[in-house]
Order: structure tokens, then C-alpha cells, then sequence
């Protein structure tokens, strides 16, 4: 009797959170399903055509999906940004397998000369923000001639400390006995790394996936920095140049962007929480 009591104490006071946490959401897609009428007398206050507060209603009045039949179809800039966004994310996550795997593998399972000073400047690495490397990440890619190109984006971010770090640890979690055991079935360094370390390591690379779509898919500074040719730039930048006149581009605009992030956080759920729960224990 006293547990169900806390039980109902505990979700009694979790509601109230869950509302203020989902009703951004909900006044998101309440807001796309809107007329232009209605939503522009209810953001008034925030247009400047009235004072006062805003006034949101729950439910459309009148639900329609004119914005969405108008940015789906009559928007080529949207689209393009958003192809832009898939090029980024996809190719930074593409090159995050073929870079960072290997190397947290490498940090888990060899010992060697300088091991512990270049995993330390990992972790210094993926503590600084992004300001703080925008200068001489800026130089090292004019060096190159990669500014305004879509390497100037794919590039840093494939060589990102981060999903090292995240599955480094799942690595150093396989027990040693069972690399012994394939060692002593004969097994080289490659075929453990296939057959052993990518399966029993799989939880810790989907979750350093499922991370790192959601930071690329969302990139601001790095785009504005880096790229002044505005046809190559992703999703991300799309929103903030929709005034507050174009309201119902603005919702609906919000919602599409949204839609692909949450999939892949459903998608990855539990290994999403693997992986923060991995990233919380320190060195």
C-alpha cells in the first residue's frame, strides 16, 4: 500500500514536468495546423500589431495543411537546405565509422608508447567548444581550400573526439577472455576486431550515432563560419531567416526539421541512454 502511495505521489508530481516539457512541442504543431488569420491574431502581441500577451489556443480552429502543401511543394530553398543537411549528417556519421571506430578499438584493446597522453588530449579536445577552435579550424581549412565547400563541415566532424571517447568504453567493457580465446582459436587482430569487437561493441557505436545526428543535424556556428555560398547551407539555417511575418513558414518549417530528429531518437532510444550513461563515467 505504501509503495503504490509513493507511486502515485511520484507521478503526481512528474505530470506538471511532462506538460511544460511537451507543450513547446505541442504549440508547435498546433500552430503549423493553423490559418494564417488565426495564427497571426494570436501572435500579435509578438508582431507588434497590439499589445498585450499572447493569447495561444489549444486546438486550430480551423485545422489546415495549406503551409505544409506550401512548403513541401512550392519551397525549393527548403529542400535543398534540407538535402544539404542529410549530405552533412550522413557524411560525417559515414566517416565517423571508418575513423573513430578503429581508433576507440585501438585505445581499448593495444597498448602503446604515448597511449595515455593522446587518449588525455582526446578528452581535452572534446571539451572545447567550438569558439574556441573556430580560428585555427578556419586557418587549417583555407590551407586546404575547402572553405565554402561542404568538406569544411564533413571533414572536422568525422575527425570529432567525441564518439571515440563514447566507444572506447564499450570496447574496454568486452571481457578479455573472450580476445583470448579467439587469439587462441587463431583469430588475428582483424578478424577479433570483426567478428568479436564490432558485435559486442555495437550498443556503444549506434549510440555515438544516434548523438551525433542529433548535434549535425541541428549545426549553426560551424555553417555560418565556414560557408559563405548560402546554397550549401543545411537545414539548421533555414529557420532563423524566416521573419516573424512569415509565421506559418516558420511553424511548419519547425516541424519539418523536427520530424527527422525524432525518428532517429525513437530509433535509438535505448542505446542513446547506453551511450549517456557510458559518457557520464569518467577516466
Amino acid at each position: 500500500m505504501e509503495h503504490k502511495r509513493k507511486h502515485w505521489i511520484g507521478l503526481l508530481l512528474l505530470l506538471p514536468l511532462c506538460f511544460l516539457a511537451c507543450y513547446p512541442v505541442w504549440f508547435l504543431c498546433s500552430g503549423s495546423l493553423m490559418g494564417s488569420v488565426q495564427l497571426k491574431d494570436a501572435l500579435a502581441p509578438v508582431l507588434g500589431s497590439r499589445e498585450g500577451y499572447v493569447s495561444f489556443p489549444v486546438m486550430p480552429l480551423y485545422p489546415t495543411l495549406r503551409h505544409y502543401v506550401a512548403l513541401l511543394l512550392d519551397s525549393p530553398e527548403f529542400f535543398q537546405m534540407f538535402w544539404n543537411s542529410v549530405r552533412f549528417a550522413g557524411g560525417i556519421l559515414l566517416g565517423q565509422l571508418c575513423v573513430s571506430v578503429p581508433a576507440a578499438w585501438g585505445f581499448a584493446r593495444f597498448e602503446f608508447l604515448g597511449k595515455r597522453a593522446l587518449f588525455l588530449l582526446y578528452l581535452v579536445l572534446m571539451m572545447m567548444p567550438f569558439q574556441v577552435t573556430m580560428l585555427s579550424g578556419y586557418l587549417v581549412l583555407d590551407t586546404l581550400k575547402l572553405l565554402d565547400t561542404r568538406w569544411a563541415i564533413i571533414l572536422p566532424g568525422v575527425f570529432s573526439t567525441f564518439p571515440v571517447f563514447l566507444m572506447y568504453r564499450f570496447f574496454e567493457g568486452i571481457p578479455e577472455a573472450l580476445i583470448e580465446s579467439a587469439k587462441l582459436d587463431g583469430a588475428g587482430s582483424w578478424q577479433i576486431f570483426l567478428r568479436v569487437g564490432l558485435p559486442l561493441g555495437s550498443s556503444g557505436i549506434l549510440s555515438a550515432m544516434v548523438l551525433g545526428f542529433l548535434e549535425y543535424w541541428n549545426l549553426i556556428e560551424q555553417p555560418l563560419t565556414y560557408l559563405k555560398d548560402k546554397t550549401l547551407w543545411p537545414l539548421s539555417l533555414y529557420l532563423p531567416q524566416i521573419g516573424l511575418e512569415q509565421a506559418p513558414e516558420a511553424f511548419v518549417s519547425s516541424v519539418a526539421a523536427l520530424i527527422p530528429a525524432f525518428l532517429v531518437f525513437l530509433a535509438g532510444r535505448d542505446y542513446l541512454e547506453q551511450g549517456i550513461v557510458a559518457a557520464a563515467i569518467k577516466e
